[in-house]
């Protein structure tokens, strides 16, 4: 189904309006984690519902324990479905400031992408479902189904207050299927639906020796030294053969199917590009799977820091009073992450010797995500991609979480459709961060045709 000629006409007159207004909330530095800029924060929360107010929805600032939630909906439309579109407008530090080619805050253009911090995650990929409603209003008068937007500013520090709100306000919350698009694309120029996440289960260890620094001539030998104690537990967590060793890791894995498996290779990924992408000359992991399957279907477990002893130039022979780790792994679906704090914490006690006091501090968790390939809501946004990209879109997993999706189907009993107009070379979280434009308009487009595609579902 083509989208209506004025419609149409509408995007293609407003692209220069579109982009201003995306500058415009790129330059509000609405960094959550900061309490410095408490007040920013506010400040997009305020400009995004000011977005919804100047198209005629009924929109409102909600306060949360933390920063500002918006919500905003559309008049209903009988007998059409209810979609519940996620986004957030607050963003990551931009540290290091010495490494951005411009100014963090201050959008720019080159080479037809828009840089700053937050054009890709999320303020460019959330906006371009702002505009392809108002694009509706302006051209229409109202929506072809029933829209419900709810804008959060805590996404980048865990969404603390966007679970009380979700708790106490269900009932107007109900609809029938989430939207979020926070993710990317296959390629430069093929667009990508995401139907599976990985889960996560995130850690930190401390083994505390004894109370101070000693000497490693005199002390070595004759007391456990915490550093070597972590290496050899964090060395047991995986073998040679990239499998997890704690025990019944993989008891509640679904293998991967041979169709699948099939899915994954017809795509066209190149390995030695991917290496060439993040500058590396080989790749690793559980053997017997592709870098695809590794990376999107098979769960995983990676250090993601490492503290202990001198860290200053030169030499110090220490033997280190205290050592800890930061690590984590990626879950695929049925893997419930409780399960694996209790297996992990017996295995590392069992571990630990004499003279280590050891804590395990159990950060979060959060389950993996399928969606059914034969979803209709699947095939709607399927056809609405290929109207606004001109290419049908391939259906990918993504090894990354987002634990709002879990929580969706947990409270809410919909599915989410993750639709993302990214690309995996935006520099997501580091600086130089970017979002093609061609692209934000082509997410426009499809996701005004997104809303007419749903609106045919009945």
């Amino acid at each position: 189904m083509t989208v209506p000629a004025a419609l149409e006409q509408y995007l293609e007159s407003q692209r220069e309006r579109f982009e201003e207004d995306l500058c415009e909330i790129l330059r509000i530095p609405s960094v959550s984690t900061d309490s410095r800029h408490r007040g920013d924060v506010r400040r997009g929360a305020e400009w995004v519902a000011s977005q919804f107010q100047a198209m005629g929805l009924e929109a409102e600032i909600c306060e949360t324990t933390g920063h500002p939630i918006v919500f905003a909906q559309s008049a209903p439309v009988t007998g059409k479905p209810v979609a519940l579109v996620y986004g957030h407008y607050d963003v990551q530090p931009p540290d290091p400031l010495s490494e951005w080619k411009s100014p963090p805050f201050e959008p720019t253009r080159r080479d037809g992408n828009i840089y700053a911090r937050g054009a890709t995650d999320d303020k460019g990929q959330m906006l371009t479902h702002v505009k392809s409603a108002q694009a509706w209003m302006a051209t229409a008068g109202s929506l072809p189904i029933q829209l419900k937007f709810v804008i959060e500013g805590e996404e980048e520090v865990g969404s603390g207050g966007m679970y009380g709100f979700l708790d106490t306000n269900r009932d107007r919350l109900q609809a029938d299927i989430a939207v979020i698009s926070d993710t990317s694309q296959f390629a430069p120029g093929q667009p990508a639906i995401t139907y599976g996440l990985k889960g996560i289960a995130y850690y930190e260890l401390r083994l505390v020796g004894p109370r101070q620094d000693l000497h490693s001539g005199t002390f070595g030998g004759a007391v456990t030294n915490p550093a070597n104690t972590l290496s050899k537990m964090l060395s047991a967590l995986v073998d040679s053969k990239g499998r997890v060793q704690v025990p019944h890791f993989y008891d509640k894995v679904v293998p991967l199917g041979d169709e699948e498996r099939k899915q994954f290779a017809a795509l066209p990924f190149s390995e030695s590009a991917f290496m060439k992408q993040i500058g590396v000359d080989g790749v690793s992991g559980e053997e017997g799977y592709t870098t695809l399957e590794r990376r999107w279907a098979r769960p995983t477990c990676d250090i993601n820091g490492l503290t202990s002893g001198y860290q200053g130039e030169g030499a110090k022979t220490v033997l280190p009073s205290r050592a800890s780790a930061k690590f984590s792994f990626r879950l695929v679906p049925n893997q419930d992450p409780h399960d694996v704090t209790v297996e992990l914490k017996k295995m590392l006690q069992a571990m630990c010797p004499p003279g280590i006091a050891m804590e395990l501090i159990d950060f979060h968790g959060a389950p993996g995500f399928v969606l059914p390939l034969d979803s209709p809501y699947m095939a709607a946004a399927s056809r609405a991609i290929e109207q606004g990209f001109g290419r049908a879109p391939v259906f990918i997993r993504e090894g990354g979480s987002i634990p709002i999706v879990n929580t969706f189907k947990e409270q809410l009993k919909i599915d989410t459709l993750l639709l993302g107009w990214g690309l995996d070379d935006d520099n997501t979280h580091s600086p130089n961060e970017k979002f093609s434009l061609a692209d934000f308009h082509r997410g426009i487009k499809a996701s005004a045709c997104l809303w007419q595609e749903l609106a045919e579902l009945g």
